[in-house]
């Protein structure tokens, strides 16, 4: 590992784009800090603790929604408009669905269409957003519908300008631009979220429980550790699916043989956001009218907090798995490219049988990674509703998976680069 990071920095142009990476977060935590004007940020704390929901969207953008800063809304948008451009484009609206058919052509004009559609999700959510924080905890001092649109103007540019920042970061940078924003704002919450833990066990005016509080916190971070042992397992689990050649008459086997590698977690960390979005949306209209009763009963109905609230959104985190999972890795396309390729799996015959095995396949594998995503979502919220844990510091949830992924695809692209370059130097030489 040490050996690597020293090779990376030996390479200019490589050495070059980390530089360059490093420069933008920069800039982009700088902006997670610029509060925007004319509101107390105070009052978003209220929100933050009572909300686990709030809470949740605090931790992936590391802390920038407790500041109400120019960066709170950060690249969540445009994941919200990628996700619902990819459905609509399964047959739902032909203009789409043709245009994911037209190569790289039709995929920057599928590209610019998630654009603007996240503007339009970007100033939705903003305007929505201040003005729920303003209706339940005073957000804005005298606030009309002026300041309103003001503020969900800065909000909806700070949105874009991130989203800017990491493309430059894919294009000039080491790639995942987008996914290296959200890792940076969650990774730049932890020592906050540890110090917090360790203030909210630790007991260092009471040296009789200062003992115990230190054991606590230390099994604290264990379970922390295993857990992200454990994400990281799932991560790079992949299911072998063993395929042969028809050009070759040789039969394999062990090492030799070649595979179809299905990862146990193919959906990654979308249904999560997906199924909390979904979770929000009837908490933000409700945020528009006035409070009653009802509306009270409501919102502590899904609140996460309760146990109607959490089952509902387990249930939408399984259905939005197997749904997404089926959507990335498309049985039928797999049978059909296979065909095409001269490539068949042992003991499976071409075509319909082929796409019903590796349908059979997902769908098993599937109930693994769905699993896993519920034990990881769920965990966080559980914590919460048994133990004396705020929902800002509980172990588990969508950040770490986040975490774990884009570093692992982060190291691997890296590695890409840095063996691509030794290639490359090697034939220049010759």
């Amino acid at each position: 590992m040490i050996n690597m990071c020293v090779d990376l920095f030996k390479n200019k142009e490589i050495r070059n784009r980390i530089l360059f990476t490093l420069a933008v977060l920069f800039v982009y935590r700088l902006g997670a800090a610029i509060v925007v004007p004319m509101v107390d940020n105070t009052k978003v704390m209220a929100a933050i603790t009572d909300d686990s929901l709030f809470a949740m969207m605090n931790t992936l953008g590391g802390g920038a929604l407790e500041k109400f800063s120019i960066f709170s809304l950060g690249v969540s948008p445009y994941i919200t408009a990628s996700i619902i451009v990819q459905l609509m484009a399964m047959d739902v609206i032909p203009a789409l669905t043709e245009m994911a058919k037209s190569g790289a052509t039709g995929r920057m004009q599928m590209d610019k269409v998630t654009r603007y559609l996240a503007v339009v999700l970007a100033y939705v959510q903003a305007f929505t957003l201040t003005y729920g924080f303003d209706k339940s905890y005073g957000l804005v001092p005298g606030a009309d519908f002026a300041k309103y649109l003001y503020i969900a103007t800065l909000l909806t540019a700070g949105s874009m300008f991130a989203m800017w920042l990491g493309d430059q970061i894919t294009i000039k940078g080491i790639g995942n631009g987008i996914s290296m924003l959200i890792f940076t704002g969650i990774v730049a919450n932890l020592p906050a979220q540890f110090m917090q833990t360790f203030q909210t066990m630790v007991d260092t005016s009471n040296s009789q429980s200062l003992f115990s509080g230190v054991l606590s916190f230390g099994a604290y971070v264990l379970v922390y550790v295993l857990i992200m042992i454990l994400v990281i397992f799932m991560e790079t689990a992949v299911r072998k699916i063993p395929i042969q050649y028809t050009s070759s008459s040789v039969k394999r086997s062990g090492q030799d043989m070649t595979f179809l590698p299905l990862k146990i977690n193919s959906a990654g960390v979308i249904p999560v956001i997906f199924a909390s979005s979904i979770m929000m949306a009837p908490i933000t209209v409700m945020s528009f009218m006035k409070q009653t009763e009802t509306t009270a009963a409501i919102a502590n109905f899904l609140s996460f907090n309760k146990p109607t609230g959490l089952c509902i959104y387990i249930l939408l985190i399984i259905f939005c798995t197997f749904f997404y999972s089926n959507l990335q890795v498309d049985p039928e396309k797999i049978a059909e490219n296979l065909n095409k390729s001269g490539v068949y799996i042992p003991g499976v015959r071409p075509g319909k049988e082929t796409e019903e095995y590796v349908r059979k396949i997902l769908n098993r594998i599937t109930v693994l990674g769905c699993a896993f995503l519920v034990f990881i979502a769920a965990l966080p919220h559980v914590l919460t509703m048994f133990t004396t844990l705020p929902s800002s510091i509980s172990v588990g949830g969508t950040g770490m998976i986040i975490v774990v992924g884009v570093g692992l695809e982060t190291m691997r692209q890296l590695k890409g680069q840095l063996t691509t370059r030794s290639y490359r130097g090697f034939v220049d030489r010759r």
